[in-house]
């Protein structure tokens, strides 16, 4: 019986420690044919789910890697990508040379992510880091404008 406790244990810790972004069904009909409309030449694609219903497909297209997020009714919620920190556009440069992480000695730029949505907004998302420990999440508009400085987990 103890045995039996501990597997369900150790099971359900494995289940956690995933995440939630375990799939435990298939993907609607609805969202990978708003997936498909939207991204007829995407190759290379691999869906996932996350607890609330959204769905998020990873795959390769002609602009590289990219993630788009559908929601259960197929509703495209937003797409991203990882680019390079010269590829950002000038605003969001001089944006970032404006903020208090402009300093290169003490803030680095680790990764940079676009995140496309609805409406044609377009996001720029910065990780920059002092260390390993202190890091930070920076949220820009396309316009330059620093619209979230948050921390990482």
């Amino acid at each position: 019986m103890k045995k039996l406790l501990y597997l369900t244990l150790i099971f359900t810790s494995l289940l956690i420690s995933m995440g939630a972004n375990a799939q435990f069904g298939s993907v609607p009909g609805v969202v990978t044919d708003s997936f498909k409309t939207k991204y007829p030449n995407a190759k290379s694609v691999s869906w996932s789910s996350k607890i609330g219903g959204t769905y998020q497909a990873s795959f390769t297209s002609d602009n590289g890697k990219e993630v788009a997020r559908f929601n259960k009714k197929g509703e495209w919620q937003n797409t991203t990508k990882e680019i390079t920190q010269e590829a950002l556009p000038t605003a969001v440069k001089d944006g970032l040379a404006k903020s208090k992480y402009a300093d290169k000695t003490e803030w680095e730029i680790r990764s940079v992510t676009v995140r496309y949505m609805p409406g044609n907004v377009t996001q720029y998302i910065l990780l920059a880091a002092k260390n390993d420990i202190q890091k930070r999440n920076l949220l820009f508009s396309a316009d330059g404008q620093l619209l979230k400085d948050g921390n990482t987990l």
